[in-house]
């Protein structure tokens, strides 16, 4: 059932140096600390999840920006490109923007990946003081897949499969001399997607060299902030890969929790409450990470 969080956002435009921007959706409580919020595939800022994150970590008095990929604020971007599963940059250029001393970052689905990516390569800004990942598919193949070819998630791929394209045409109008859009037809799957569309206006080789290079997994190991992933073993999207037991065990700073139960970005504990379990997990762990970077310049 919808949700009916009330939370108000400020919307700021920030000017890329590729001449592309970001919509970003701020909550200025005067903090010194600041909470960035990364939605999912063809999620925007106005997800229940993204929502509700936002005004937990407002009503304990922390600053907020929830921010949209490019083309997901309800303006098409002004590239032929877009956004995709391990675009780091983008989430480093908003994180610079945050300006506070302490900056949390929490992820959902895409953007889980996409938060636990960009800590494991390393040049995270010194603010940074830890992350929460929710319903990541941290091995973009084995998720893809698996999207792709179990039939409990065909509603999910047709909905997700149908934006895709709606945006790829709308692309192919604006850049009609584009070769990337010359074959619109017979797109059903991410892996034919993945393939013709979001590898090569990327810069990638193919869709598996793309799942290969923007998969967080590999990178794990590298984390140096304490992180949560949060994976349902019931998640219809992830696979046995996604669950990276070996690599919590082994590591400082991972932390894994696989509830039986909350499917993809689900989790709903309880309707009388007014934040989801996960809601209240995330704001938990964050709130109580070793401040050990607070004193670090910005």
């Amino acid at each position: 059932m919808p949700r009916r969080t009330v939370v108000t956002f400020e919307r700021e435009r920030m000017e890329l140096p590729d001449g592309d921007f970001l919509d970003l959706d701020r909550i200025d409580a005067g903090s010194d600390r600041t909470v960035v919020i990364s939605h999912g595939l063809e999620g925007s800022t106005r997800d229940a999840c993204v929502r509700g994150t936002a005004a937990v970590f407002r009503e304990h008095g922390w600053n907020v920006i929830a921010w949209n990929y490019r083309g997901c604020s309800g303006e098409p971007n002004r590239l032929p490109r877009a956004y995709h599963s391990g675009d780091t940059a983008d989430l480093a250029a908003v994180v610079a923007r945050a300006a506070s001393p302490v900056v949390a970052l929490v992820g959902f689905s895409l953007g889980g990946n996409l938060t636990l990516k960009y800590l494991g390569e390393g040049a995270v800004h010194p603010a940074v003081s830890g992350a929460v990942a929710v319903s990541a598919p941290i091995d973009l193949a084995s998720s893809a897949r698996a999207i792709d070819r179990h039939w409990v998630n065909r509603v999910y791929l047709r909905r997700l499969i149908v934006r895709l394209m709606r945006k790829i045409r709308g692309k192919a109008r604006q850049f009609p001399d584009r070769t990337e859009f010359a074959n619109l037809a017979g797109v059903r799957g991410f892996e034919v997607f993945d393939d013709r569309f979001t590898a090569p206006l990327h810069g990638f080789a193919s869709g598996a060299d793309y799942w290969a290079r923007c998969s967080a997994k590999p990178l794990l190991g590298r984390i140096r902030v304490p992180a949560l992933l949060v994976n349902a073993l019931d998640d219809p999207f992830l696979t046995p890969e996604c669950f990276p037991f070996d690599e919590a065990r082994n590591s400082g700073n991972l932390f894994l929790e696989a509830p039986r139960h909350g499917g993809h970005l689900g989790f709903i504990d309880t309707v009388f409450q007014p934040f989801t379990w996960i809601e209240r997990r995330t704001f938990e762990f964050l709130a109580t990470v070793p401040e050990t970077r607070v004193n670090v310049p910005v």
